[in-house]
């Protein structure tokens, strides 16, 4: 791997500093007092419209959407610069992205462009009340073919923004003998489809407002034509959106709140004064920041390692599954150091440290357990299948 950054990378990079400066920071005060989970609809018109005029809307789309196809680095590059603040900067970034190449050419005009234009959104249906960490085997969700149709019944649970989705990607059992080995087939099903329906809110406390939701679906009949990829394939493209757009662009947005947590905290302590000496000078203090460092230095290198193999089209999941267990973790333990070192200030809702905190430990259950992880990456060191 060549660790100099291509001018173009380096570019995007300064474009996304200078918005996450000039555009994004000074509205966070007012986005932490409001209690705000996504931007106001007049800021969120002006942003995108910047978006789209610097070319960060669609940088990470392929090209064969006429987008800029920067690729995992450059979509990791841009997001660490993006995700230092907890106030949205928008972009064509949907789940369904990483389907954009596996979309036929009836399901791009359906599905594809309009992701990319931002009209339509989409949501991934894997998880199951009981089928979390083993979604292959445990999944109870079916699909039976019924002529040109499919009649897919079962519930989806911790399913992320899909009250606001115009279409579920939504996994199911079409062979219960082979299962995760060719018997789970992927799904379009389109909001307000026949039998298919909005449950349960889902609170939970890693965003203000409800996000998680369950998805029922009773005798939904959905047609042949909106199968995504081979019938039997589904569960392999659910691997390929959790290692690219779960597992590394996790890894990214944990790096970005730990390098934003050691500047406020390094600037804190510059300027906390405790017993006529500034906390800085305390090695209590500098050790805490050392280790903050340490911990920044090695996700980054990992994970540009892993985002560049990626584009070179090697298989990544255990690079993913190590990214995804050490962000999780390392994040979460950075982000509490730097909340320590800002005391009493550091809970509080005028900083985004709580934000970052809630965002990053919901890492370590979501997407993948810690454990599971660990099973993941034992089982490839033993040489297991």
């Amino acid at each position: 791997m060549d660790f100099e950054l291509t001018e173009e990378q380096r570019a995007v990079q300064e474009l996304a500093q200078k918005i996450v400066k000039e555009e994004l920071l000074p509205l966070e005060p007012r986005y932490l007092e409001e209690g705000r989970d996504e931007l106001w609809p007049e800021e969120y018109e002006r942003l995108k419209k910047l978006s789209q005029e610097t070319g960060l809307w669609d940088a990470h789309i392929p090209v064969e959407y006429n987008g800029g196809g920067m690729g995992s680095l450059g979509n990791v590059l841009l997001m660490e610069q993006l995700n230092k603040t907890v106030v949205p900067f928008p972009r064509a970034y949907d789940m369904a992205v990483t389907y954009l190449l596996d979309f036929n050419e009836d399901q791009k005009e359906r599905f594809g462009w309009p992701v990319v234009r931002g009209e339509k959104r989409s949501c991934f249906a894997q998880t199951e009340p009981n089928a979390g960490s083993d979604p292959g085997g445990m999944m109870q969700t079916t699909a039976v073919r019924d002529g040109d149709n499919w009649i897919i019944n079962g519930t989806k649970f911790f399913v992320t923004n899909a009250h606001k989705a115009d279409f579920a990607m939504v996994q199911a059992v079409t062979d219960p003998q082979k299962r995760q080995r060719g018997g789970i087939t992927m799904f379009l099903v389109e909001k307000g489809t026949p039998g298919f329906r909005l449950g349960r809110e889902i609170p939970v406390w890693v965003s203000i407002k409800p996000a998680q939701f369950e998805l029922i679906f009773e005798d939904c009949v959905v047609p042949h034509a909106n199968v995504l990829g081979e019938v039997g394939n589904g569960f392999r493209l659910g691997q390929k959106w959790l290692t690219i757009y779960d597992r590394l662009e996790r890894g990214a947005t944990a790096l970005a709140m730990m390098e934003r947590a050691l500047e406020m905290s390094i600037n804190w302590a510059k300027q906390r004064v405790t017993f006529g000496k500034p906390i800085a000078d305390r090695q209590a203090i500098q050790w805490m920041l050392v280790d903050i460092w340490t911990d920044i230095q090695a996700l980054r290198s990992m994970l540009y390692k892993a985002a560049w193999r990626a584009d070179q089209g090697h298989d990544v999941r255990i690079d993913a599954s190590l990214i995804k267990l050490t962000s999780a973790q390392w994040g979460t333990r950075s982000i509490d150091k730097a909340i320590q070192i800002h005391g009493g200030l550091g809970e509080s809702a005028f900083l985004p440290l709580t934000r970052f905190y809630h965002i990053l430990r919901h890492s370590r259950i979501g997407g993948g357990t810690d454990e599971i992880h660990r099973f993941v990456i034992a089982r490839h060191l033993l040489g297991r299948r």
